[in-house]
């Protein structure tokens, strides 16, 4: 035996005696695709003149060996994670379901189906959420109440009560699922782009988003609901994919984006139960490209969802009929005059430059505070202080004997625009006991309702900017609405107080309605925020009358063509902020869009696979790009005409099939199968020798002497417990026969992997002292050990009483299931075997038409065809062979170049001359780090003396050099 080296260890191998490992179900950890380091060779074992001995540590190699198995189980963890995240947990619900649902009420049509489900769904969501807000607000207002007369007891409670469910809703969402923070409109724009936010849909995203919505509009905070919902509508669109017989729907990536966009829509429509402003609005502010024929799903779903909301306000707020979300009840003979549509226009262009403001100031606020070094390390604290200041501040600002009887602080939002959208003057004094009720909430003894209208103006302006950057679900259009509201209510006050006797026209003179100003400065301060000319619609379904559709819609043309020229939408600048994946437009004064091509920005060093790839070359670029989603196929590597992709988790999937946990198992079980057929057929073939000796005749005969073995045996007998006593007699007694021989797979816990093994031959005159009679002493005796831990001890415990009863029964484990796997190193012998096959390229599913561009496509073209495909890779190639890869983190970087004037092709150009300058410096370096390495590794392997071949050696440490050194010259 050579030094450095175990005794050899018999191969589980066909044709050769197995070694096996008997390890417990849940504790057994497989390979990683062939992810297996170089087993320890060895204790240093010397032979010496007797036994010989160990000179290395036995407790290093132990845990050098853990450190191993341990690796090896991360690896393979992390493999399964990533085949089983695509796999429904609930499966066997889903799929009963789905047999169920498709004899029955599928067979109307699917998406019929799905759509009026997620309408009734989030019609449903809505009005309990509403009844979950509503709560939440009594409650503060009947607690103020109950202290009437105590002024410090009312501020304390309304303070507290607001702040109390601020940092409840801060602090459920940041434990349950920190993506349902904010809107969710510009997550949604990037998600139905074609980009994956991880974790964003969600079901614990949904009950976040669900329950911190409830808490922050409970508490009074100036914000709203409608983005929160249309996130919510797509989690909730996203789960009813989860069931089996509606996958087929989303099998499709753009049909998904279109369900998506319906599932948006129908999110708005729930909220202010405004179906057509809410498609509308919807296709506005998340695509930027829309099939026309996807229309009837979104507005089936929403009309199912609006229909719903409105019969469970009539069935259980006990309202007379069916009625909009903020009825209006404006004069239909002249709502206004023709003088007043220069007032609206006007109105338009205030508006716009007040919604590019409101975009500016909420951008330069969010990187104030992102940026303030001294107040972001004092808010860092914990994450409570924000929130609990800014809900601090609005709270006392809001309290009705305070600044809140200025700007109706305690009017919740509903009131508040119904209020605002009232159709009688409040600066007259001519009122009914109901309009003096209404506009005793907007005067004071020291102000009237003109000062209290600007103060509520500035008071909303502000501090939505402020309490948008709260860590709890927000929206932001409920602000806009409440801000447009109050400042088109401001202007129809001036006007009746400019003209009180109206406007005249035609020898009649019309009333100013400042309600009807209050509805056109909602639309027009909304749309210009939100770049969306179909909030108009929705202001107008909301109200439930279309006598100002004409100035709603004058006014919010004007005001979002001028709040474009100044800022992007308020989505598209969190879109900005927050750094999301989305793909930008291309600038029109971008004059160098037709001559930047696709070449120019593509990445070259592309990783693809090839027809007769071996298993480890596949291993080793799945487990160097763990980022790509697809590989390409081609014909060579030598010759690389494209021929298709296929997605990695398919190649996961492929190796898991060809060496994983399940196929070891399966070959050591086929192993084993013939090693013992081996062997009953060489025990058979003993027996008939057996047979044919004793027919011999012989004149002597051996029979078995006593001896003093046998009056030992029998003294210790009398020693043993009765269940061991037992086993020795039925093993030494004339009856016993061995029994039959059993596969190893059907071994139980009471036998170890090297244990007992019945004698099969039988024993006749040939038994002798040192025979049979031995054997089973011997075999006795081990059972008697085996099981000495499930046998009563012979002086009984202290615990036991007097009476023979026991204290308190002990607890039984049962054994686990138990399997029989390869050992370390004939794993590493069988997979790198296994791993040098080619793969099995027939059996893939492969796209054979993967979206190609040719080199010279210019960026406008490429750019025009990822908006409207919604594709987010594609494939360059020149005659056929694949030179590039292109996908949507290179053309929005291309694109941002272009926008900005850096990208241009005389920058392209100075770059390609500075990286054939840098050449031969590279191949230099190249070189000399090629030269250290070969140096370092022939010094480690002679240093080492390891007991493998240098081909081995050089490919192991081979990707090391690759990381270190190839990887940074290669992308420099």
């Amino acid at each position: 035996m050579s030094k450095g080296k175990l005794p050899e260890q018999k191969s589980l191998l066909p044709g050769s005696p197995p070694s096996i490992i008997i390890t417990k179900q849940s504790d057994t950890a497989s390979s990683d695709d062939n992810d297996i380091e170089e087993v320890p060779e060895g204790l240093g074992y010397t032979p010496t003149l007797m036994y010989g001995r160990y000179t290395k540590d036995l407790g290093q190699y132990a845990r050098r060996l853990s450190v191993i198995e341990q690796k090896r189980r991360e690896n393979d963890q992390a493999r399964y994670q990533e085949l089983l995240a695509q796999e429904d947990k609930h499966s066997k619900c889903f799929k009963a379901y789905s047999w169920f649902w498709r004899r029955t009420f599928a067979r109307l049509g699917e998406d019929w189906v799905i759509l009026a489900l997620l309408g009734f769904i989030m019609a449903m969501l809505s009005h309990v959420l509403d009844k979950g807000i509503a709560a939440c607000t009594n409650s503060r207002t009947w607690m103020y109440q109950e202290f009437e007369g105590q002024p410090a007891m009312q501020y304390f409670v309304w303070v507290s009560m607001s702040v109390c469910l601020v940092m409840f809703s801060a602090g459920f969402v940041h434990l349950v699922a920190p993506q349902a923070i904010g809107s969710g409109i510009p997550e949604m724009k990037t998600i139905i782009r074609g980009v994956a936010l991880k974790d964003y849909l969600t079901f614990r995203t949904l009950v976040a988003k669900l329950v911190g919505l409830v808490a922050s509009l409970g508490s009074g905070m100036p914000i709203g609901k409608e983005g929160p919902f249309v996130h919510i509508s797509s989690i909730v669109s996203q789960l009813l994919s989860k069931i089996a017989s509606f996958k087929s729907i989303y099998e499709n990536e753009s049909h998904n984006s279109d369900m998506l966009v319906a599932a948006c829509g129908v999110g708005v429509a729930a909220c202010f139960a405004a179906p057509v402003g809410g498609v509308l609005y919807s296709i506005e502010v998340t695509t930027s490209y829309f099939a026309v024929r996807n229309y009837w799903r979104g507005f089936f779903g929403s009309i199912c969802g609006a229909a719903l909301f409105q019969l469970l306000a009539l069935w259980f707020q006990k309202v007379n009929t069916v009625s909009a979300l903020f009825p209006t009840y404006f004069t239909a003979d002249f709502p206004f005059g023709p003088q007043e549509l220069l007032v609206f226009a006007l109105m338009g262009v205030v508006a716009g430059f007040g919604g590019a403001s409101f975009v500016w100031l909420h951008r330069k606020y969010v990187l104030f505070v992102r940026n303030n070094k001294p107040l972001n390390k004092f808010l860092q604290l914990n994450r409570f202080i924000y929130p609990f200041i800014v809900s601090f501040i609005v709270a006392s600002l809001l309290f009705p004997l305070g600044f809140g009887q200025f700007i109706a602080g305690g009017l919740d939002t509903h009131h508040q625009v119904h209020q605002l959208f009232s159709n009688f003057t409040w600066s007259h004094n001519a009122h009914t006991v109901e309009e003096e009720r209404i506009a005793s909430n907007w005067r004071t003894p020291y102000t009237g309702a003109v000062g209290n209208l600007a103060l509520y103006l500035l008071f909303q302006y502000s501090f939505s900017i402020i309490c948008t950057t709260l860590p709890v679900p927000s929206g932001m259009f409920i602000p806009m609405f409440k801000i447009g509201s109050g400042y088109g209510r401001l202007v129809g006050e001036a006007m009746a107080l400019l003209f009180p006797l109206g406007v005249a026209y035609s020898g009649q003179r019309m009333p100013i309605i400042p309600g009807g100003y209050a509805v056109v400065g909602a639309a027009a301060f909304a749309g210009a925020v939100s770049h969306s000319v179909s909030v108009g619609v929705m202001v107008l379904e909301m109200t439930g009358q279309i006598t100002h559709f004409v100035p709603v819609m004058v006014a919010s043309l004007i005001s979002n063509w001028v709040a474009a020229l100044f800022q992007p939408s308020l989505y598209e600048s969190y879109i900005e902020m927050k750094k999301l994946p989305y793909l930008p437009d291309l600038q029109p004064s971008a004059g160098n869009m037709y001559e930047i091509y696709v070449e120019d920005f593509m990445v070259r060093d592309v990783k693809y696979i090839w027809k007769g790839i071996s298993y480890h070359k596949l291993k080793n670029i799945l487990k160097s790009n763990k980022q790509l989603r697809c590989l390409p196929i081609v014909e060579s590597p030598d010759n690389p005409i494209l021929l298709g992709s296929v997605q990695r988790l398919e190649l996961i999937q492929l190796l898991d099939n060809h060496v994983g946990r399940k196929k070891r198992l399966e070959v050591a079980a086929k192993w084993i199968e013939e090693e013992q057929k081996r062997e009953e057929q060489e025990q058979l073939k003993r027996e008939e020798e057996e047979k044919q000796r004793s027919r011999r005749p012989s004149r002597f005969e051996v029979s078995p002497a006593p001896d003093i073995l046998e009056l030992r045996e029998r003294a210790n007998n009398e020693m043993l417990p009765p269940q061991a006593k037992k086993e020795i007699s039925s093993l030494l007694s004339p009856e016993f026969e061995p029994s039959s021989k059993k596969s190893i797979l059907k071994r139980t816990n009471s036998l170890p992997s090297k244990g007992f093994i019945p004698h099969t031959h039988a024993e006749g005159s040939y038994a002798t002292i040192t025979g049979g009679t031995v054997n089973r002493i011997r075999s006795a005796f081990d059972i008697i050990f085996r099981k000495s831990g499930t046998l009563q001890d012979v002086n009984p415990d202290p615990e036991v009483g007097s009476n023979g009863t026991i204290g308190a029964p002990k607890k039984v484990q049962l054994p686990k299931a138990r399997i029989i796997d390869m050992s370390i190193e004939e794993q590493k012998i069988w997979e790198r075997k296994e791993m040098a096959k080619p793969i099995d390229i027939d059996n893939l599913p492969i796209d054979p038409a993967p979206f190609q561009l040719v080199e010279h496509t210019s960026i406008l073209k490429v750019h025009s065809l990822f908006a409207m495909a919604s594709i987010n890779l594609a494939y360059v190639t020149n005659i056929g062979k694949l030179v590039g890869v292109v996908a949507l983190k290179e053309l929005r970087h291309a694109v941002q170049g272009v926008n900005n004037g850096t990208l241009t092709p005389e920058s392209v150009k100075q770059k390609q001359e500075e990286e054939a300058r840098k050449m031969p410096e590279k191949d230099k370096f190249l070189e000399e780090s090629l030269k250290e390495f070969l140096e370092k590794l022939l010094e480690e392997y002679v240093e080492e003396s390891l007991d493998k071949s240098l081909e081995e050696f050089l490919e192991e440490s081979l990707e090391d050099f690759v990381e270190k050194v190839l990887d940074p010259w290669r992308n420099p």
